[in-house]
């Protein structure tokens, strides 16, 4: 069975760390920021994840795995930083970076980790390298999380979307899906859109058509925003990758960047609600820099079984989209040795490399172990 195991793993590009971590389980730490949960694991000893997509797809399962919003993980920097972060959605794919993500990874290093930042006025400074560019998060004396975001990316092509610029060379006020939207990139692409009551909104149902609309090429995060003063902002939010969460970080900075643009309100620093809680986010005009401030908080440390992790424990999946909507679909039984597949979490978009799968390669099925 073990042989079998392993030859699996080969067929589906799961690195050596995976297969040493079969053996003896994954410890790692359990984390949230405002609700918004998260699995950190140490990877500081290689560059490569000890664990695959499709593995932290199934950790973060809430009832078959330990649950989550997604795995982060801490890797040994590669280009000047102290430690680099990558973080997998709990539907396999791979976001630049997550706000609420980087304020917990800030606090394992410190508090699990005992790694050492630099010493500012305001607490450890740590310079933290994503597919989103560096990061600066600051683990502050009282125990909450300054996180340094960097300058918000306006330019339609960089965030990317389709949608045609309005102002000033920025997408201000366009017009989708019946909204009127603002787009801005925190390293990630976020749409947000201004509507009078949030709490009446059905995020399920129209989440999905925003993250997958032709206008965002990599699909896109996107924030339904109610204004409650100049100063305060009340946000729900679908996230690419994760569907409905309590909270995020980008998209609270990304929805300041928009409120100014559009003109919704004057101050350049407020208070976001969310459904987790809030977040204090500053564009600062001096540097053109967007900072969040917030908590992150510890929920427990834990090593999985071997069995979690293990091809006998995990199934084969495929996930191709169903024809309407997102769930299973009946199985295309292009799995190894031609075991029959059926869809576990469906999500658009290719994962494997099986050169001829009954779905006629439009959108491949994947393995998950």
């Amino acid at each position: 069975m073990r042989r079998r195991v392993a030859a699996i793993l080969t067929m589906v590009g799961a690195t050596s760390g995976l297969q040493a971590t079969m053996q003896g389980g994954l410890a790692f730490s359990k984390y949230h920021g405002l609700g918004n949960d998260f699995v950190l694991v140490d990877n500081r000893e290689s560059s490569e994840l000890v664990i695959g997509p499709e593995i932290a797809a199934q950790v973060c399962d809430r009832n078959f795995g330990v649950g989550g919003d997604g795995v982060i993980f801490v890797l040994p920097a590669a280009n000047g930083g102290d430690y680099a972060m990558r973080i997998i959605n709990s539907d396999a794919s791979e976001p630049e970076m997550c706000g609420n993500g980087i304020r917990c990874l800030a606090r394992f290093l410190v508090d699990e980790l005992g790694a050492r930042g630099e010493t500012t006025e305001t607490g450890e400074a740590f310079k933290i390298e994503t597919l989103g560019g560096l990061m600066v998060p600051v683990v502050r004396d009282d125990g909450s999380v300054t996180v340094d975001m960097g300058e918000p990316i306006l330019e339609p092509e960089k965030i990317p979307t389709t949608l045609a610029a309005t102002k000033d060379g920025a997408v201000v006020d366009a017009d989708l899906l019946g909204h009127k939207v603002t787009c801005v990139s925190m390293g990630n692409p976020h749409c947000i859109a201004f509507v009078d009551d949030v709490d009446a909104l059905d995020l399920a149902g129209i989440g999905p058509t925003f993250e997958t609309d032709p206008a965002f090429p990599n699909r896109v995060n996107t924030e339904f925003v109610q204004v409650i003063d100049d100063s305060t902002l009340k946000m729900r939010v679908w996230e690419r990758g994760a569907g409905p969460t309590l909270a995020c970080g980008t998209g609270a900075c990304a929805l300041l960047v928009a409120a100014v643009l559009a003109e919704k309100v004057a101050n350049t620093t407020c208070r976001v609600m969310l459904p987790g809680g809030d977040l204090e986010i500053e564009w600062r005009q001096a540097d053109n820099h967007v900072y969040m401030s917030g908590p992150a908080q510890l929920v427990f440390q834990a090593t999985s079984p071997s069995d979690l992790l293990s091809a006998s424990r995990l199934a084969l999946a495929c996930l191709m989209p169903p024809t309407t909507g997102w769930g299973p679909r009946a199985s295309c039984g292009q799995g190894p040795r031609g075991v029959a597949t059926q869809a576990w979490r469906a999500r658009p978009g290719p994962r494997c490399g099986l050169t001829a799968p009954a779905c006629g390669g439009v959108t491949p099925p994947a393995v998950l172990l």
